[in-house]
């Protein structure tokens, strides 16, 4: 059987295709709308959640360097000297011994506000923590501090 022959004669691989029809297309666009409702909130929760993962990476990080330092000069910082202490050497309080750079550069949190850092801590020997998505003390949800009091929560 020649090609064109082939045109000609109706086939079973040659099946007429019809469309949808307006009902069909209305009964999808309906039931996408529907899911986009019922997974668009939680996504839009997901940047937030990051943002807290993030925090806590970072503080663990910090605490990690200020566990060297302190390793290598006795002592932890002093709040006066700050997490700056990891990066740069301190020039006030008590100067340190052996003192490297612990980190090349301080993080900012994820919300681009400064780590805090205090000795002695309040809730611990230091406390380095991020005061959340307002930047205040504080707080609930994404709004509440994280700090190493709190690293192993979910």
């Amino acid at each position: 059987m020649s090609f064109h022959s082939a045109l000609r004669t109706p086939h079973s691989a040659f099946k007429t295709h019809r469309g949808f029809t307006l009902i069909e297309i209305l009964v999808v666009i309906v039931i996408l709308g529907i899911l986009a409702a019922l997974i668009v909130p939680r996504i839009m929760e997901r940047p937030d959640e990051a943002r807290v993962v993030a925090a806590r990476s970072d503080i663990q990080a910090v605490m990690s360097a200020l566990k060297l330092y302190r390793l290598d000069n006795g002592v932890y910082p002093s709040t006066e000297q700050g997490l700056q202490a990891l990066a740069k050497r301190p020039e006030t309080g008590e100067i340190p011994r052996s003192w490297r750079p612990y980190l090349d550069r301080l993080p900012k949190d994820p919300w681009q506000h400064d780590y805090q850092y205090l000795n002695p801590g309040v809730r611990s020997e230091i406390d380095v923590f991020s005061y959340g998505a307002d930047g205040q003390p504080g707080g609930d949800g994404v709004n509440a501090d994280i700090g190493t009091w709190n690293l192993d929560q979910k």
